[in-house]
């Protein structure tokens, strides 16, 4: 059973700062593409960042230059350091990654995490 789970997020004023920590447990053989989306309440799942197993990166145009995605390959766990918060980042942040077992490969989602930004 493959599971990611996500810790790290919470309440802080608008300037702040949090960091978001996803680790994946379970029986795998590796885990290729990780990343953080966000859902805010009355909007779709979007994008926030994006990592590749050589460490290329991706970003919203909406947090480029405030956060950073990071990941261990050795430990499974991908991090996402959010500065300079804004009231609009406000929403629940869930871990992605893509990975393969023996038998098969597929995303996994973690439960989330709630980040609220308050002005």
């Amino acid at each position: 059973q493959v599971q990611l789970v996500e810790s790290g997020g919470g309440l802080v004023q608008a300037g702040g700062s949090l960091r978001l920590s996803c680790v994946v447990s379970g029986t795998i053989f590796s885990i290729n593409a990780m990343g953080w989306y966000r859902q805010a309440p009355g909007k779709q799942r979007e994008l926030v960042a994006a990592i590749t197993t050589g460490g290329s990166t991706n970003y919203a145009d909406s947090v480029k230059g405030r956060f950073t995605i990071s990941r261990d390959n050795i430990k499974n766990t991908v991090d996402l350091q959010m500065n300079s918060l804004k009231p609009e980042d406000t929403a629940v942040y869930y871990c992605n990654a893509d990975i393969s077992r023996r038998w098969d490969r597929r995303n996994y989602w973690g439960q989330g995490t709630q980040v609220t930004v308050s002005s």
